[in-house]
Parts: C-alpha cells; structure tokens; sequence
C-alpha cells in the first residue's frame, strides 16, 4: 500500500502530512501525542473524514486508487479500540455479517441459497475454532469476556477479506495478558495473509511487537 502526497487540515490549519509504503504483511506503526491527527488519518484512509477535516493525496493499493472510491469499496479492514460487536446479532451472526455474498440474491435459487448457507455456516465453524471459541456461534456477544469478544471481532474484519489492515488502538482497552495474545493473534495472522497494515498506538509495547518500522508524529504547528 502507497500513501503517496498525503494531507489532512483541519479548516486552515494544516494537520499532517504523510508520504511512505506499507509492504505485505508489514505493519506500520503510527505513534504520537494526541491531537495530531493520527487516527483523522485513518479515517481519511478508510473513506469516512469527518466534516471538520479535509485531505488529500492518493492512497495505491493493488493497482487501484483508494482515494477515488467509496469506503464500502476500499477492502480495507478496520479494528478499533472497542470491539463494536452488533448486540442485535449472534457471535455467527456477526461473523456473517461481514462476509462476502458470493450468490446474488434476484438470481439464486432455493438450492443455492441453501448450499451457499452452508457454506457460509462452515466457514463460520472454522473460523470460531481457528480463534479458539467453537461452538460459539449461538451466543449473544453481551456474555463473552473482553478477549472473547476482541478475537469475534478480529475475525469478522478478516472474514470479509480485506486487502489491507487499519489498526486504531486496538488493544489498548484490554489488561496486559489479553493484551500480548490479541497483539500475537492480530500481527501472525496479517503476515501469514501478507495485509499491508497501518497500526495507530501510544504504546511502544505494540510497535515493538508489530516489528515493523514506526513513524513518530509531532505537533508542529
């Protein structure tokens, strides 16, 4: 992934301004005080800024640029710092949720609607046994423990198959056991799928554990 030109002002006042490329499977770590932009950066990456900013340069990956795209098209995976799981929804149903759907609706048959709710429900399976919590997928996310509910979460994000990460703080509301294992989980896991990844963090602990280069952001102006 290229971040090619990027800036972000908030009204007049110029914020940051960012040029570097994130490798597969590298991660990135964004680190400064608050206040100067980082996480306004994401956002402008992710295709939601708010109002109150404005940016502009281009953001590459795979051949295309994001920056021209709406954020429902982007591929771009976002964990934050809360888990943000819909309570409405089962720990499957949140799992799906983010799932692509390979078969159009006004097309599908009864049949393939059926073999693609299979499908869907085995992957579903695996994927809670592959974070360690199979059998889950019928519990209501209100009764699992914070790792429990920050592993869904993680999964639902690759599940809908991103093309890179976006990590904003995302561990730093877990107690430091929970903490080292979702950082372990998180960074195997975008190396072993080789997701470009920009981490924003005030813990120096997470960027050493990224293992990836760190750029210290200041207020300058």
């Amino acid at each position: 992934m290229i971040l090619e030109n990027i800036r972000i002002d908030q009204g007049s006042r110029p914020l940051l301004s960012l040029n570097t490329r994130i490798a597969p499977g590298e991660v990135l770590t964004l680190m400064g005080p608050s206040g100067v932009g980082k996480s306004t950066l994401l956002a402008y990456l992710a295709g939601f800024l708010a109002p109150a900013f404005s940016g502009q340069g281009r953001v590459l990956l795979n051949d295309r640029d994001l920056s021209r795209l709406p954020a429902e098209t982007r591929q771009l995976g976002l964990l934050f710092q809360d888990p943000l799981l819909f309570p409405h929804l089962s720990v499957g149903g949140n799992l799906a949720f983010g799932m692509p759907r390979n078969v159009s609706r006004k097309k599908a048959l009864k049949g393939e609607r059926k073999a693609t709710r299979q499908v869907r429900g085995e992957a579903i399976e695996a994927a809670l046994e592959e974070i360690g919590l199979a059998g889950f997928a019928d519990r209501d996310p209100t009764t699992l423990s914070g790792g429990q509910r920050a592993r869904v979460a993680l999964m639902r994000v690759l599940l809908s198959r991103p093309c890179a990460m976006l990590l904003d703080e995302p561990f730093s509301k877990l107690d430091a056991s929970l903490r080292h294992e979702m950082r372990s989980l998180v960074f195997t896991r975008v190396q072993r799928l080789g997701l470009p990844t920009l981490m924003v963090t005030h813990d120096e602990a997470d960027a050493k554990a990224a293992g990836g280069p760190v750029i210290e952001l200041g207020a300058q102006y």
